[in-house]
């Protein structure tokens, strides 16, 4: 059975909270969200994605880490998320951390119930986050990637990609797109 919280929370209170419930959640201004099961095909573009920020990252010979999901993410005092996957820079964080304080780099993977909040309230929400620079969205159905990237003035540049690769600087890496749906099986052909 799964504590009720009370009304509204701080992200502080909710950390505190969460650490100790099965499953895991969200805090959206204050209100505590849990996360629905995962469909086989995002969690097979999920871990594609992961293993491939990890590759692009010793390619680039950068101080930086990739974090799985499980990781929180603080917008404000009563929000954060769980992205897919993120990456930050600098020193590793500390073992029992269950926040990442400077992403650089946030990725969410669509799912049938989250396309709207992960097109909407979460790409707000990121880039309230100042050390923020590109938040990814990947259509594992479409095989696609909406690249959000922080541009120069605060501008907020965006790029659909299926192939190529992701030119992701800051911090200086490149993803290549397909490498974010290898582990999917062929598309399948059309009917004739």
């Amino acid at each position: 059975m799964v504590a009720q919280p009370k009304s509204r929370m701080t992200v502080d209170e909710f950390l505190v909270w969460a650490e100790n419930q099965p499953g895991r959640y969200e805090l959206v201004n204050g209100e505590v969200f849990a996360m629905s099961p995962e469909r086989a095909r995002h969690s097979l573009v999920k871990y594609a994605t992961q293993t491939a920020l990890n590759r692009a990252i010793r390619r680039a010979g950068l101080p930086c880490h990739m974090m799985p999901d499980g990781m929180t993410v603080r917008v404000d005092a009563a929000t954060t998320f769980e992205p897919d996957a993120l990456s930050y820079c600098g020193p590793a964080i500390d073992l029992d951390a269950v926040e990442v304080p400077h992403p650089v780099i946030v990725v969410e993977v669509l799912s049938p119930g989250t396309e709207s909040v992960d097109t909407g309230a979460k790409l707000v929400g990121y880039f309230q986050i100042m050390s923020l620079y590109h938040y990814l969205i990947i259509d594992p159905v479409r095989r696609l990637v909406i690249h959000h990237a922080r541009g120069a003035e605060g501008l907020i540049e965006t790029r659909i990609a299926t192939e190529g690769a992701l030119d992701l600087t800051p911090p200086g890496l490149s993803l290549p797109v397909g490498e974010l749906f290898a582990d999917l099986p062929p598309p399948a052909e059309p009917a004739a």
